[in-house]
């Protein structure tokens, strides 16, 4: 960028936001990214020290604690169920036994939060296991599939661009909404065949993912859940439907079908399950700049956990989490600090919450929805950072979401600001809505959304953003290699940290609250929850 450019832009900017440093933000994913922190895991010693690290860093910045007892900290009640390496599956048909191999062909976990479990049960195909009455979809057609194990895939039928949304991929797709489904129908588990395709991430991201522990909300006494919510890797996937003398292939294109029903294998699924199951102490992190009419806020927010210590690769067990997502962090960090350094401060509080186990099913952000510290009819919007890339600026953001709510006039006018283009979702088919903390916001109404550099980085050839992408997502992505490099350019998430805080200035000033666009999926609860504000 030319200095007269620069300074141009700079001109409008509120004082301290022409200060956010890109070089502080280094410093905070270093440290949070180090091997000190053994990989930022829940509930263990890694995740305690980048807790306390980001409530010291709040403290030092002048942001007040927000959290419980007047404290930083929000404690979050989970216990993590730990599969152990003994896990047994295996599945009979047509006189024939095939037994699968833990982190080869199977991963999953025991949702009944059990030391020890055992099942056996029908397998039914379920197709993408979807009941969606507004698109005239629905894979179950009635069939009673109570105490059966569902085999399934993840995604949504594409072969009609004209069904769901198209390319871009619905909460259906998501394989959280298929354990739900499944759950809700009274199934006994439920197992997704994986394809890269399909799921948008290679097997190595979901073996990574699901051979550690995994936090889950204390279940109540009589909680129905699933006996198991797994994976089966494509090549076990074909096995199993080999049996019934189907082919993956076959049955990939049946689901496709809007007349699809569900297809009864005849094979029996059997699996003798150890778990370790252990009450975890995690929190969330919660600070608050006060403003001139305390009672509404905005929010920010990004997740400080990753995926600890687990499966080696290359010798390294150490998943550092550098750019997902201590890059969030650092953002977060470093826009709490030049708000709280504003000498004039805006009509609405800003609450900064860097959140627990999002990589375990965004569990510290669904807690704070069930338990809010500033109610959803009184929060304006949520803004959230998840794993941006530092490689430079970009001469594009990108605010999935955004324009579904009445906040898509000040963002376009604030990108335009920043000379910014805005860019549709580059991967819509992955579901990234649905796949970070704004969406358990946007569940309880709040407008929210993430903000994420774009994929034009200036001053690099075309495609070289697309490139890059790439290279994470194989190499990187939920792996002990996503770890921190000297030679990273943080011009570009300095960047979309001053685009963040002032649109959340903007936010904090403007007069009455966002909500969701007329028909959207979440206007139900942001009128419930404004409803719910104006009788406190």
């Amino acid at each position: 960028m030319r200095i007269a450019t620069l300074l141009c832009l700079l001109s409008w900017l509120p004082a301290p936001a022409q200060t956010v440093s890109g070089e502080r933000i280094r410093a905070h994913v270093k440290f949070l990214s180090s091997d000190l922190l053994e990989g930022r895991g829940v509930g263990v010693r890694g995740g305690d020290l980048a807790t306390q690290y980001i409530a010291t860093q709040f403290e030092l910045a002048g942001a007040k604690p927000a959290g419980d007892n007047g404290g930083y900290f929000q404690k979050v009640p989970l216990v993590g169920v730990t599969t152990q390496a003994d896990a047994r599956l295996t599945a009979t048909g047509a006189g024939k036994t095939f037994s699968f191999r833990w982190l080869d062909d199977f991963v999953g976990a025991d949702r009944r939060q059990r030391p020890a479990g055992q099942f056996e049960a029908e397998a039914v195909f379920v197709g993408h296991g979807i009941v969606a009455p507004e698109y005239q979809w629905d894979d179950f057609k009635g069939a009673d599939v109570k105490g059966k194990i569902l085999i399934l895939f993840t995604n949504e039928p594409t072969a009609d661009p004209n069904l769901f949304k198209g390319r871009t991929l619905t909460y259906y797709g998501r394989w959280t909404y298929k354990y739900e489904q499944a759950l809700r129908l009274g199934a006994l588990g439920a197992f997704i065949i994986h394809t890269a395709p399909t799921a948008g991430y290679g097997w190595e991201v979901v073996r990574n993912s699901w051979s550690r522990e995994d936090p889950y909300v204390k279940l109540a006494p009589g909680e129905p859940e699933l006996a198991f919510a797994g994976w089966l890797s494509q090549s076990a996937g074909g096995r199993l439907l080999a049996l019934s003398g189907h082919s993956l292939e076959e049955l990939l294109k049946a689901s496709e079908s809007r007349s699809f029903r569900p297809i009864p294998l005849g094979v029996r699924l059997a699996a003798s399950i150890r778990s370790g199951v252990r009450v975890l102490d995690t929190r969330n992190v919660a600070a608050m700049v006060p403003g001139v009419e305390p009672g509404e806020a905005v929010v920010f927010s990004a997740h400080w956990d990753h995926l600890g210590v687990g499966t080696p690769v290359n010798g390294d067990v150490i998943y550092n989490g550098a750019i997902d997502n201590a890059t969030g962090c650092g953002i977060l960090l470093e826009i709490a600090r030049e708000w709280a350094a504003l000498p004039h401060k805006p009509r609405r509080s800003a609450l900064f919450l860097a959140v627990t186990a999002e990589e375990g099913g965004l569990r510290g952000s669904e807690y704070y929805g069930q338990h809010p510290l500033i109610p959803p009819g009184k929060t304006a919007a949520a803004f959230n950072y998840d794993a941006l890339k530092p490689f430079g600026r970009t001469t594009d953001v990108v605010v999935s979401g955004a324009e579904r709510t009445t906040l898509w006039p000040l963002v376009e006018q604030v990108a335009k600001r920043f000379r910014l283009t805005i860019k549709p979702d580059p991967r819509p088919e992955q579901g990234s809505y649905y796949r970070s903390d704004h969406f358990s916001f946007a569940r309880y109404g709040i407008p929210a959304f993430s903000i994420h550099n774009g994929n034009e980085f200036a001053g690099k050839p075309p495609g070289y953003g697309d490139e890059k992408f790439r290279e994470y997502n194989s190499r990187h992505y939920h792996q002990p290699s996503d770890e921190y490099q000297e030679e990273w350019d943080f011009t570009g998430l300095e960047e979309m940290a001053r685009f963040g805080f002032v649109l959340g200035l903007e936010t904090a000033n403007m007069r009455g609250l966002p909500a969701w666009n007329p028909g959207d999926e979440f206007l139900p609860a942001r009128e419930a929850a404004l409803q719910a504000g104006r009788s406190r």
